[in-house]
């Protein structure tokens, strides 16, 4: 059969739509790009047909587009060119897509007996994605006060639009950001523009099924500040004069902002974020403390605003520290001090003294000068003897001199130690002592006579009797003039009361080895006793009996003798003012 002839009859039986309608194509749309192809597959695989015929419906009218039997395709003029289709499958492709072809392809499939099988697919030809452009309300704005409308426009079909932040895409709250979408743009809307709404480059993307294009970004300037003006060190601080010191002031603002700086509340002739050291002092302020603000001003925003104030005073640093005092010998009890305090640069807040580490506060014999500066010590006594340190001190730093103070004095507690008693042949040492400064010099004397013992210990080799006596050591200060001394007396009577002196005789028997008393050799002691308010003081000597030279003992058996002072004419060398006891032949 003639492909041509029947065409009209498959056309009007489509026309008709005597047949169902089945699952031969694929549920639609279909997207193609304009200018470029696409093919309309088919849901069957080798079809049994007579033919299979292509229309066309771009919604005003069906046009004819081709034919396919066992012997060829016969495609209908407006499509000759562009459109083939696979006899195997029914596949319809086109090519060089116009704008035209947009609209619903329908397939008749009619089988060998007579079944028309049909089906439907809506085409959509879309235009390209291109030409997406942000066109933007303002291009600088300020915060608070600007409204900002972004609008982008694109061309295509099927458009939608999205707004980024790099990646991240801008979500409107409905309240201050807003979006509006239209066929071929999308507008965004930004009221109360703030510094963090847009921080860095915005894009709008296009896109539809097939293709998508991004705007080129987008910067929004926002002009904002000066806020939070602040000054660095925002602290009280005192500098030293010649130093790197120096107030930096800052503050958020876009633009930078410009600073001026005042001084009590009057304008200086000083402009920039930093004020130096320099700068202040050439304002000769002296030490006196004042008050610096910083003022920043936007020129966009028209904004201004100042910081807080930062007190402080400029001050030179403490040095060159020196402490004088009395150049003269001072003497305890006698003299007064006065030590004076200063530096050669610097002025101090505070001033501390110390002896010896230890703070020196008024007392009865010390007081000072209402600045502190000098401390007066009168009378002197040897306890002010030490190192007085002198502390001065400004909020930039401490420096310190000392001065020593000497005090003489004395001699003092003058004292004698040694043995209250001794044998015969053992070796004495008498030691002197004295506190005094400087130290003493000692002397001694024997019985009332100067000896040449020039040390303060007095040494006897070997006692003898002769050696028994008063002992007194004499301690000299050079400085002071003063002379103490102190008796040392073997036996010392006590009490004033002159008593009765008491001879004791004791008696002793050494046993020779043996058992017989007549072979026991007899020894005498004596015992001169002084008895005075009830109490007795005894020195003890031995002596040697008859036959039995120089031998002593310490082991006796003794009694009583009186000696009254009648009676002891005789024995001179026994009766001496002070008690001694002496070898009676």
């Amino acid at each position: 059969m003639d492909v041509l002839s029947v065409t009209p009859l498959l056309l009007l039986l489509s026309f008709l739509g005597c047949c169902a309608g089945q699952n031969v194509l694929p549920d639609g749309p279909v997207d193609a790009i304009l200018g470029k192809s696409v093919t309309l597959k088919t849901l069957v695989d080798k079809p049994v047909y007579v033919f299979i015929i292509w229309n066309h419906n771009d919604g005003s009218e069906q046009t004819h587009v081709a034919t396919a039997s066992h012997t060829g395709v016969k495609v209908n003029d407006p499509y000759t060119g562009r459109v083939t289709v696979n006899q195997t499958n029914g596949y319809l492709h086109l090519e060089g897509l116009l704008a035209s072809d947009n609209g619903d392809y329908s397939i008749n499939i009619i089988t060998e007996d007579g079944t028309t099988i049909t089906g439907e697919i809506h085409l959509r030809v879309l235009e390209p994605v291109s030409t997406v452009v942000i066109t933007p309300s303002l291009t600088e704005a300020t915060e608070h006060n600007s409204t900002v409308v972004l609008t982008c426009d694109a061309k295509g079909s099927y458009l939608k639009f999205a707004w980024l932040m790099g990646t991240k895409a801008i979500v409107p709250d409905g309240k201050r950001i807003t979006l509006k979408e239209e066929k071929l743009s999308s507008t965004l809307t930004i009221t109360g523009v703030l510094r963090t709404d847009l921080p860095t480059p915005v894009t709008c993307n296009a896109t539809n099924n097939l293709e998508s294009q991004n705007s080129a970004p987008f910067s929004l300037i926002v002009h904002y500040g000066p806020d939070k003006v602040s000054i660095t060190p925002p602290t009280l601080q005192i500098p030293p004069l010649q130093s790197n010191f120096s107030l930096s002031c800052a503050s958020p603002s876009s633009p930078p902002a410009t600073f001026s700086w005042y001084q009590n509340q009057q304008l200086l002739e000083v402009t920039g974020p930093v004020l130096t050291l320099e700068a202040i002092e050439a304002l000769k302020l002296g030490s006196a403390v004042v008050n610096f603000t910083c003022r920043a001003n936007n020129a966009k925003t028209q904004r201004a605003d100042s910081s807080p104030a930062v007190s402080f005073a400029v001050m030179e640093a403490i040095s060159g520290v020196e402490v004088s005092g009395p150049t003269s010998v001072l003497r305890a009890r006698n003299s007064s001090a006065n030590l004076s305090c200063r530096a050669a640069s610097g002025q101090a807040q505070s001033v501390r003294w110390e002896q010896d580490g230890v703070a020196v506060s008024s007392a009865a014999r010390r007081s000072f000068s209402p600045d502190m500066s000098s401390m007066f010590i009168r009378p002197l006594q040897k306890e002010d003897t030490g190192e007085f340190t002198c502390l001065l001190t400004n909020p930039i730093n401490t420096d310190s001199a000392s001065y020593r103070l000497l005090v003489n004095y004395g001699p003092e507690a003058v004292q004698v130690v040694g043995d209250p008693a001794v044998e015969v042949d053992t070796n004495v040492v008498l030691t002197c002592s004295a506190a005094s400064e400087p130290p003493a010099n000692f002397t001694w004397k024997f019985n009332g006579t100067k000896t040449d013992i020039k040390t303060a210990q007095y040494q006897i080799e070997a006692a003898r009797y002769k050696n028994t006596g008063m002992y007194m050591c004499e301690a000299h200060n050079a400085v002071t003039g003063k002379t103490s001394t102190y008796t040392h007396t073997p036996v010392r009577q006590r009490g004033r009361s002159a008593g009765r002196r008491t001879l004791r005789r004791s008696h002793r028997w050494d046993r020779d080895r043996s058992p017989d008393r007549s072979r026991c050799r007899h020894r005498t002691a004596l015992f001169l006793q002084t008895e005075s308010a009830g109490r007795v003081s005894v020195l003890k000597k031995f002596l040697h009996s008859a036959g039995d030279p120089g031998q002593t003992s310490d082991h006796f058996v003794s009694h009583d003798a009186s000696v009254q002072p009648g009676e002891a004419s005789s024995w001179t060398q026994l009766v001496q003012s002070k008690p001694s006891l002496h070898h009676f032949p």
